[in-house]
């Protein structure tokens, strides 16, 4: 994660933004009343959607199941039907 303040962060807006974008590099942006974090549209979407997968407890159950699953006993992509 980047740290800078409010003042950097105006005078270098498009190229901290862009590194967000295109790295998924967090910035914290410190001012006198607080913090602020900025991620891309993409590090936001994975993060509501993990919420939402481990909010549901039955869902939450099935990842930390095939989570703990090894490997020789999972089948091959190549045989998984979408």
């Amino acid at each position: 994660m980047l740290h800078t303040n409010a003042t950097s962060f105006r005078k270098n807006l498009f190229s901290l933004l862009e590194n967000a974008v295109k790295y998924n590099e967090c910035i914290n942006i410190n001012t006198k009343i607080g913090n602020a974090v900025v991620i891309s549209e993409d590090e936001y979407n994975s993060m509501v959607e993990t919420l939402k997968i481990l909010s549901n407890p039955a869902m939450k159950e099935k990842v930390m199941k095939g989570k703990d699953t090894p490997l020789s006993e999972c089948i091959d992509e190549s045989e998984v039907q979408w």
